[in-house]
């Protein structure tokens, strides 16, 4: 627009190159674009490639795409993962294939930030028959999917017997910490559990002694490393001193490593799920016997005060096992054995997906997801030389 006698008249003769020559523009443009089309658009230009490279411009990205996250579904457990990104409709609109992971166990996706995931699995023990794993430590890499970039963690320290992780994000930065419970053996040959945390900011791991609680195994989380993370923090259950498979309270941790843990509401069952429901820890449990989903909403963890956001009859028998929860703004993602379901809390409807011939499971999970162009180290320090 141009101003001419006191008026702003459309000038018609900005031309593309008047918007190149404005960066601002042309990022914010260019920032709508699907990831798959801007590792296109990089060969464009030198200008093209630079913009796209800096760290500005993939934090402007990652904003955009957050506006509107679909789900990642990792419906087979197996040693080449085949993702799937689906709309809440129920829509299948890509399967990827992450390949570079050759001689490797069976792989188990625990998690989902800002266009990363994170996935575990036991290591293989050298020479050994049958492709015997190591139940005492896993093999752990951050992906890209979009991107297909891999990040491969160094080893952790060696551990007694089972361990347990989770993964958060600094929300103000690209950040991330790997929080990893373990059992060492010391010389008096006492058995502690201890954490060590691995920050992507110094690339390697780091002891802060031991601790009192350990996160619990799930038998739909195989490897044992079922965890959510909300607003800085992540959240583990604790199960109850006398029965190990049912919840009696939650460790969180924040990005600046202060443990703590949290009671639960009464009517915890032993199908309950921790999710991220429009930006609040929330707890779904399902009760078998009443066919009866209650989801509890903690408003604000620093004082714990448990509330009851709805109470609903499940849209599936007593009979289906409850494989997998999470939650995308306002709706909660069921996968069971029969069917996969989503529940809108607002509306207190049930959708069910026309997804259970599409493919074949194998300890299915799904997560919220967003495309970006982070990298898996963590770090934006490679793109700084297009800000030079």
């Amino acid at each position: 627009m141009v101003e001419i006698g006191g008026m702003l008249m459309r000038n018609r003769n900005v031309s593309w190159f008047d918007v190149e020559s404005t960066e601002d523009i042309l990022a914010n443009i260019l920032s709508r674009v699907p990831v798959n089309s801007l590792l296109v658009f990089k060969s464009v230009s030198k200008l093209w490639y630079r913009l796209i490279h800096s760290p500005n411009f993939i934090k402007l990205q990652l904003s955009q795409t957050l506006k509107n996250p679909t789900y990642i579904i990792y419906p087979y457990m197996d040693e080449v993962m085949n993702l799937y990104l689906m709309k809440s409709i129920g829509e299948i609109t890509e399967m990827i294939t992450l390949r570079d992971c050759e001689n490797i166990s069976s792989q188990s996706l625990i998690c989902s930030y800002s266009g990363l995931i994170c996935c575990i699995n036991y290591p293989l023990i050298p020479n050994s028959k049958m492709d015997e794993v190591d139940l005492t430590d896993f093999e752990i890499r951050i992906c890209n999917p979009t991107t297909r970039e891999i990040f491969f963690l160094p080893k952790g320290s060696p551990s007694e017997t089972e361990i347990s992780i989770g993964v958060a994000f600094c929300p103000k930065t690209t950040e991330y910490k790997v929080f990893r419970f373990f059992h060492s053996k010391h010389e008096s040959h006492d058995i502690h559990l201890e954490c060590e945390i691995y920050s992507s900011c110094t690339g390697s791991w780091r002891g802060i002694g031991v601790v009192q609680h350990h996160p619990m195994g799930f038998r739909h989380c195989p490897l044992g490393s079922n965890h959510v993370f909300v607003n800085g923090k992540v959240y583990w259950f604790v199960a109850l001193e006398e029965d190990q498979y049912t919840p009696g309270s939650i460790l969180s941790i924040d990005i600046e490593e202060n443990l703590r843990t949290i009671n639960l509401p009464e009517e915890v069952t032993e199908h309950s799920f921790l999710v991220d429901l429009e930006g609040c820890l929330s707890l779904v449990a399902v009760h078998d016997g009443d066919e009866v989903v209650n989801i509890w909403v903690l408003d604000d963890s620093n004082q714990p005060n448990w509330e009851i956001r709805c109470s609903v009859d499940t849209a599936f028998s007593s009979m289906e096992c409850v494989d997998f929860v999470t939650a995308r703004k306002n709706e909660v993602f069921f996968i069971t054995t029969e069917h996969y379901l989503i529940y809108n809390v607002d509306y207190g409807t049930w959708t069910e997906l026309d997804l259970a011939d599409t493919f074949e499971r194998n300890s299915p999970v799904a997560f919220p997801y967003t495309e970006s162009l982070l990298p898996c180290c963590g770090l934006l320090g490679s793109e700084q030389e297009g800000d030079d």
